[in-house]
């Protein structure tokens, strides 16, 4: 008997039908930033959340809009400062005065795609504000709960470099995040492009080429992947490695980990990896999708000390080293 689970190779065309439009659409705005791409996507599906780490004006807030654009979904953005209050983000109880009762006004958070602009600018109080919305995807108000929608994705951004007036996101917060991408400066070619299309005024046009319901079938498909437990076995070994490196890679490299990834870390690994694998029309995982957005999953789930900072060691370093002493499945 066939299993119910299994994706079929209709499903397959259709999600690559989708994947197609949604590309299109994208990269007719955006150019080059591909693995950005390719993480924002692969947020979609796993219905996760993304943190975007660069300089300013990079295009972050042009690529959420992009693909709330390309799905028709409802985009808040959301300018944190040092004086937004969680009342600012979530919502609050309105009194009216016709009536003498409370109303619930939700506030901004409550969209498909929530774009939190400059977050290490907002205090701790209303960054810990966002944990009951990114992990629980429900907001409590006046204690009455209020869902998300069943597409949510909050896509974070911050400046790496300006530190006056800004506040560290806690681990807690951060291990929320499904991926962390960093963004890097366009080439001269690439930038010649983006000139071009701003005199073409190409960012302003706005259409939809997928639906929300299509993303859900896109979710729903990404479940059912097939990753075999010789994968979920290669992903353990990998999170373990990062917990106690000294038993895999150099000692030299091993005395700057403070912290290894969390089960999280290995739930969104997995989850990535399936979402990858989809995006290449496959309904089973390998290796190699494990490993293409392996710093975006664990780059901020694995904490270096001050002597790493010191020595210009990153953490894309320690990931390939923990990657290259795990046997390959």
């Amino acid at each position: 008997m066939e299993n119910k689970s299994t994706i079929t190779p209709q499903e397959i065309e259709k999600s690559k039908e989708i994947f197609g439009k949604i590309t299109t659409y994208y990269y007719s705005k955006m150019v080059g930033q591909e693995r950005l791409g390719m993480a924002l996507l692969a947020s979609i599906l796993c219905n996760g959340h993304i943190l975007l780490e660069s300089v300013p004006g990079l295009a972050k807030t042009t690529a959420a809009k992009t693909m709330t654009e390309a799905v028709n979904g409802t985009f808040s953005r959301i300018q944190c400062t040092p004086d937004l209050l969680p009342s600012d983000i979530i919502g609050t109880q309105i009194l009216n005065y016709k009536t003498n009762s409370f109303e619930t006004k939700l506030g901004p958070v409550c969209a498909n795609f929530v774009l939190l602009d400059e977050i290490n600018r907002s205090s701790a109080k209303t960054q810990s504000a966002m944990l009951e919305v990114m992990q629980e995807q429900q907001v409590t108000i006046g204690g009455a709960v209020y869902p998300m929608p069943r597409i949510f994705t909050v896509i974070a951004t911050q400046n790496p470099i300006e530190q006056e007036g800004t506040y560290l996101l806690a681990e807690a917060q951060l291990d929320r995040f499904l991926l962390k991408e960093k963004l890097t400066y366009p080439n001269p070619d690439q930038e010649f492009e983006i000139l071009n299309r701003l005199e073409k005024d190409v960012f302003k046009t706005q259409q939809a080429v997928t639906t929300l319901e299509d993303v859900a079938f896109l979710q729903e498909l990404t479940s059912r992947v097939y990753i075999d437990d010789a994968i979920k076995k290669y992903i353990i070994a990998i999170i373990n490695a990062t917990r106690y490196p000294e038993k895999f890679i150099s000692p030299e490299l091993a005395e700057y980990i403070t912290m290894g990834a969390s089960t999280r870390g290995g739930i969104a690994l997995m989850e990535v990896s399936k979402a990858i694998a989809l995006m290449r029309c496959r309904n089973y995982v390998t290796p190699d999708d494990v490993k293409t957005l392996i710093h975006s999953v664990l780059r901020h789930r694995i904490t270096l000390n001050y002597a790493a900072v010191a020595d210009e060691v990153s953490e894309e370093q320690i990931i390939d080293a923990i990657v290259g002493a795990i046997r390959t499945p």
